[in-house]
């Protein structure tokens, strides 16, 4: 209800509606829209001879060749193998790198330290520190879970580093002005207005841990999808090297799902433009 200036006529006003049904067509099923597409046209263009298939095998063979290594055990085995070195060296890059950017956010004299041997470090391509790490860690399990968190580490301490930085200094003065001591002002000020970052962090670091793991299972690895990558193409079977491709894919959509849907209840007090997908 709203008074006009000329007349003082109560107007009514519509409240926009906070939770308006999404049309059918922003769904998530729309996310499979083009690789479907992709694949049913790559499979029609194998099935009308228009190409051979040999070098980019149809969708079909792929999935045979995934039902196959399920029957025999073999997926199990490499999964297992790959979800175990993403998830250890995700937690250990996840935790220094929060640890780190935290205190090189939150300390000028430690981002003057720290922050310029970071930023070196991160200019290293990740094939780089593959020779360091066997001569320092073998070929083993550690230098793989390492060489993956490194690949998380850097994602992650920039979102941390960043996202305290750019906080808005009004509200800080707002929490010193109410004497707030430091963990109280971490608690209520700063950990809130760091989160949507932080979030963010998580995910890219993530997927730079999924695409370390491959370099990773290059050094020496009998295990892994990274094995079945190398072993495909040793072996001429380019159907193996799609179905580990494809499977590589799947589980770093599903662990990048599992991270936002495990950080929406953080992020529910929210009311950005973008979690409305643009609606008014």
């Amino acid at each position: 209800m709203a008074l006009t200036l000329d007349n003082a006529t109560p107007v009514t006003t519509a409240a926009p509606s906070a939770h308006r049904r999404a049309p059918p067509w922003r769904g998530p099923a729309l996310g499979l829209l083009l690789p479907l597409t992709v694949a049913v046209g790559w499979e029609a263009a194998v099935y009308l001879g228009w190409s051979n298939g040999r070098l980019v095998p149809p969708p079909s063979r792929v999935f045979s060749t995934i039902a196959e290594l399920a029957r025999t055990g073999e997926l199990t085995r490499h999964v297992v193998a790959t979800l175990g070195r993403v998830a250890a060296g995700f937690g250990l890059g996840l935790l220094s790198g929060t640890v780190l950017g935290a205190v090189a956010g939150y300390w000028s004299v430690a981002r003057r330290l720290l922050d310029p041997t970071v930023q070196a470090l991160r200019a290293i391509p990740s094939i780089a520190w593959v020779p360091l790490f066997i001569l320092w860690l073998g070929i083993f399990e550690t230098s793989k879970v390492a060489l993956i968190a490194v690949g998380v580490f850097f994602p992650v301490y920039l979102g941390v580093m960043g996202a305290i930085r750019s906080v808005d200094r009004k509200i800080v003065e707002v929490g010193r002005a109410f004497r707030l001591s430091g963990p109280a002002m971490i608690r209520r000020i700063l950990l809130p207005a760091v989160l949507p970052a932080y979030v963010l962090a998580l995910r890219v670091g993530l997927g730079l841990g999924w695409m370390f793991v491959v370099a990773a299972e290059f050094m020496g690895a009998s295990e892994g999808l990274g094995f079945l990558l190398i072993d495909g193409q040793q072996l001429g079977k380019p159907a193996q090297i799609v179905a580990a491709i494809v499977i590589f894919a799947l589980l770093g959509k599903t662990t990048d799902w599992l991270i936002e849907i495990a950080t929406l209840p953080l992020l529910r007090w929210q009311d950005a433009f973008g979690r409305h997908d643009g609606e008014t």
